[in-house]
């Protein structure tokens, strides 16, 4: 009999797995006093089929009366490091605390329906708490709702749904959008530009982190004789980038913007391809991007600290969950280094 349960249990995890993305080679408030756990750790990867690299459970001989809690990252997608870096951090708390069963996981492309479904996994699994950088504003709330009504403390990191949390942490990215565009003004200005057009670079409409540094960006732009293009979104598909740059090129644009290490990375790139050299400001710091930045390709790029993200909001997780964090809907901006070539 507990065979047949065993296996029913199994195709329902099967099925709420369905549309979650499977890894491979994977990407807010601090207490006072740091937490430290009482035991020594043992750290142990467990191999899971829809999370096999990305799996990290840390455990001990711990004392009878130490819970052990389940913890999942869902990021947005498992492609670019900067999620991977957010890992790091999760994974450096759980170790410190050495209670923590801890997944990382999330769907193959930018699709709520995806990314709900990684939640509702996450759920059937037992998670305790789950610590997401949500895909959209509004388009999981469902997904968060159950989780929530099971008992799962939410934890966003980098990006935020509208549904309440335990707390947020991320950059202002309103803010991080204006250092961005004023690194571009300052750069404009000692080269004498005074006027021309600027390309914009997305990622989908719903991605509200970028869209608020998008927003901070134009910001920086108001009251001058400078022209910002209309939004080209790329959608997972760095060809839309390509061709809105080589389009650009062709109309004299005098520099590109992009709100994420992908768009980045993919203006970058189609310089290079195009043979020719414009003004990028950019975010994140991706292998790639840095050498980009060290080889004079894109001059700047706006530093996140994801690590951080990770880090503090598992620990603040498992203190929502002791019941020794008790405010709700708090957020913590982590800040932002410009990075150039003369910085390096």
């Amino acid at each position: 009999m507990k065979k047949i349960w065993k296996g029913i249990f199994g195709v329902l995890i099967c099925g709420f797995l369905t549309g979650c993305g499977v890894t491979t080679t994977p990407e807010i408030i601090m207490p006072d006093q740091p937490m430290v756990s009482s035991v020594d750790t043992e750290q142990k990867v467990t191999t899971d089929s829809k999370m096999e690299d990305s799996t990290q459970v840390t455990s001990a001989e711990k004392k009878d009366t130490q819970q052990e809690y389940t913890i999942y990252l869902i990021t947005m997608d498992l492609s670019d490091s900067y999620w991977k870096s957010i890992d790091n951090g999760c994974i450096d708390a759980a170790t410190q605390l050495g209670n923590i069963r801890y997944k990382w996981t999330g769907p193959d492309t930018h699709d709520d329906a995806q990314q709900s479904a990684c939640i509702d996994a996450a759920v059937a699994d037992g998670a305790n708490a789950i610590l997401i950088a949500a895909n959209s504003a509004e388009g999981i709330n469902d997904s968060l709702r159950k989780a929530a009504d099971a008992g799962c403390k939410i934890v966003y990191v980098d990006s935020a749904a509208s549904y309440d949390c335990v707390t947020a942490l991320s950059t202002d990215n309103v803010a991080a959008g204006r250092t961005a565009g004023e690194t571009m003004k300052s750069v404009l200005q000692e080269q004498g530009i005074t006027s021309g057009t600027i390309g914009i670079m997305g990622v989908t409409v719903d991605t509200a982190s970028c869209v608020a540094r998008e927003q901070g960006f134009r910001e920086a732009f108001e009251g001058t004789a400078f022209t910002l293009s209309d939004t080209v979104y790329m959608q997972d598909n760095t060809e839309n980038v390509k061709n809105a740059v080589a389009e650009g090129i062709s109309q004299e644009y005098i520099g590109f913007f992009g709100t994420n290490e992908g768009t980045t990375a993919a203006v970058g790139t189609a310089l290079q391809e195009e043979g020719t050299q414009s003004i990028v400001i950019g975010f994140d710091t991706s292998d790639t991007v840095l050498e980009m930045v060290s080889d004079g390709i894109i001059y700047a790029t706006m530093k996140q600290n994801p690590e951080v993200m990770g880090r503090d909001g598992l620990k603040i997780a498992v203190q929502a969950l002791e019941g020794t964090y008790t405010d709700t809907n708090t957020k913590t901006d982590t800040g932002v280094t410009v990075i150039t070539q003369d910085a390096m």
